[in-house]
């Protein structure tokens, strides 16, 4: 089956509400390419592997999120910038992109999808102030040891999570999280109560943070992290409207 364009450019403005925040980028239609869409892939970033392996497939759509067009970035269209385009436009190839309305979704977002992988049960949205909504917190059923949650993720995702937080004595069982680069938020992770703080990336003073207030603290991976929203979405758009989906991994360590 296939959907026009400009249906599922509408249905995904509605399901993901873009307008309801200030975003670093454009969400949404990018790049336009063909009229209808019959296949759809998916993937964390918009970078050239990514492209190929869609045009091998033979994509009409490709759906992320870290698309193009950020703020600050060159406005110029060469190098890499020009090659990617070019791909796209070479093959008719729509590219779609939502970064943080994908992130804030309360079921197939960044957010939730992870909230899901890590266990917890009731998730949240953490007090106001902190990163509109995007950072959540919840509870597990019932405490488990960082070490127990550390493999678990490792499992889970496929990469060792860097931890900090060593001589930190108790359980958890409150977590809050944010996916890809929220390390920022380790202290309203505190301020509400958190015993653990899981996120994409750690930056210096974050390990300063978490050993001098007593929390655990993980970094989980960026690239990691973000792999699950943008694939519930492109399978809840396959199964809606009938269309052919394919996820593509492009492996990153960050």
């Amino acid at each position: 089956m296939t959907i026009a364009l400009i249906e599922l450019v509408d249905y995904l403005d509605e399901c993901l509400q873009p307008g309801q925040f200030q975003d670093y980028c454009p969400n949404g239609l990018q790049v336009e390419g063909t009229g209808r869409i019959s296949r759809i892939a998916t993937g964390v970033t918009a970078n050239q592997a990514l492209l190929d392996q869609a045009i091998a497939w033979g994509a009409d759509a490709i759906l992320v999120h870290h698309g193009y067009f950020w703020k600050g970035e060159a406005p110029e269209v060469v190098g890499m910038k020009r090659r990617r385009l070019a791909a796209l436009l070479a093959n008719d190839i729509n590219l779609l992109a939502y970064h943080l309305p994908l992130d804030a979704h309360p079921e197939l977002g960044n957010n939730a999808c992870f909230g899901r992988l890590l266990g917890v049960t009731t998730i949240e949205p953490l007090a106001s102030g902190a990163g509109e909504g995007l950072v959540c917190i919840g509870s597990l059923p019932r405490p488990l040891s960082v070490d127990d949650i550390r493999a678990s993720l490792s499992r889970e995702t496929g990469r060792e999570p860097l931890y900090i937080g060593a001589g930190v004595e108790k359980p958890v069982q409150r977590i809050a999280w944010c996916t890809g680069a929220a390390q920022g938020y380790i202290d309203a992770a505190i301020a509400a109560g958190a015993d653990l703080y899981v996120t994409g990336e750690v930056s210096e003073q974050t390990v300063h943070t978490a050993r001098e207030e007593g929390i655990h603290f993980l970094a989980a991976g960026h690239h990691a992290t973000e792999r699950y929203g943008v694939q519930a979405l492109g399978a809840h758009l396959a199964d809606k409207f009938d269309l052919k989906h394919r996820f593509i991994d492009i492996d990153n360590p960050v």
